[in-house]
């Protein structure tokens, strides 16, 4: 998928009332193995989560099948919660069988896969599995990332849905937010693969810190490549970014409307800002460093001609266990790299 079509402006997909056919639906519908941490237990007793709207969930025992989407599945398979995971929407297979990078380690062949990409939600499917709760991204209030507009009313009505704001915070804030969700449903946070992730993503952002008041100003750009635009994305609104510029990455901050995640630039305009390093979206549909070699604005750009491009998951998995992998990566790329002309 195209980073226009994914990113858009994170458009809001709003929630609203059931629709009148849900009930139709549901009647006609009838009623992995963990990666590391000790399995969860259903957490005993009533269940209670105040979500990011916020929203207050209650029940009498917490959710024991959970359908979300693919990059919120792999937060919380970090947490010890594969078990839960019934179902999926978003990019999560490739062509190739092979699973997306934002599944992370969710087991992809033990979990119904009800969309797989942009605009694509099988309620048929998604009625069928009975799902206890459905949780989300909201990069914007209100917003259910994923989950479309044409049958969001229908989607909604069959089972309690669950957000977290991962949008206009930094990266850190949504990690804890998943982490007492997984809490709250049973998962162990001391257990020791766990609590080393923690420690890992602890140290990751202290060693980005020292890297980056080491570094001297290089200055570093985020962005993405389509056929005939690059697009610079914001730390204003990216949660990743925000955080690296927090931790004290000099970043390029681009001119943004509102709560746009990014500027769009012509190819002839892709020198509006200098930059010493260019992250680039690795995401599957994004046009890559061999992609853009005939572009001449790509070509053009000092840190394209002194090899300072690195790939960048623009899409974030928000756990600790695979949060601090991109943040090592960061450091990395501004330890071996220089300011230039």
């Amino acid at each position: 998928m195209k980073y226009s079509q994914l990113s858009l402006s994170r458009r809001g997909l709003l929630a609203a009332g059931g629709a009148a056919g849900a009930g139709a639906l549901l009647a006609a519908c009838g009623g992995k193995e963990e990666t590391g941490s000790s399995p969860a237990t259903t957490a005993a007793g009533p269940w209670a989560f105040t979500d990011d709207q916020p929203k207050e969930h209650k029940a009498d025992k917490a959710p024991g099948k959970i359908v979300a989407f693919t990059g919120t599945a792999a937060a919380l398979v970090d947490l010890g919660l594969q078990d839960r995971i019934a179902g999926v929407f978003g990019e999560t297979k490739k062509a190739d069988g092979t699973a997306e990078e934002q599944a992370g380690d969710l087991d992809i062949n033990k979990v119904q896969i009800i969309g797989n990409a942009w605009g694509e939600f099988s309620v048929e499917k998604y009625a069928a599995l009975q799902p206890d709760l459905l949780v989300t991204h909201m990069f914007d209030p209100g917003a259910y990332w994923y989950v479309p507009d044409a049958s969001k009313d229908q989607i909604l009505k069959l089972a309690p849905a669950a957000t977290i704001t991962v949008g206009r915070v930094p990266l850190n804030k949504p990690i804890e937010r998943y982490a007492e969700l997984a809490k709250s449903l049973g998962a162990d946070l001391d257990a020791p693969k766990v609590a080393e992730a923690k420690a890992r993503f602890e140290k990751a952002a202290a060693d980005l810190s020292a890297a980056a008041k080491a570094a001297g100003g290089v200055k570093v750009l985020f962005g993405s490549g389509a056929a005939d635009i690059f697009y610079v994305s914001s730390a204003a609104v990216s949660s990743d970014l925000m955080y690296f510029k927090e931790l004290g990455v000099d970043l390029v901050m681009p001119e943004v409307k509102g709560a746009d995640y990014f500027e769009s630039l012509s190819w002839e305009n892709a020198d509006k800002y200098h930059a010493d390093i260019i992250f680039l979206d690795a995401r599957t549909g994004t046009l890559q460093p061999n992609d853009l070699a005939s572009k001449p604005g790509w070509a053009a750009l000092p840190a394209v001609k002194a090899n300072q491009v690195f790939p960048w998951q623009a899409v974030p998995v928000y756990s600790w266990a695979s949060s601090a992998p991109l943040i090592e990566a960061i450091t990395a790329a501004l330890t071996k790299s220089k300011k230039l002309a």
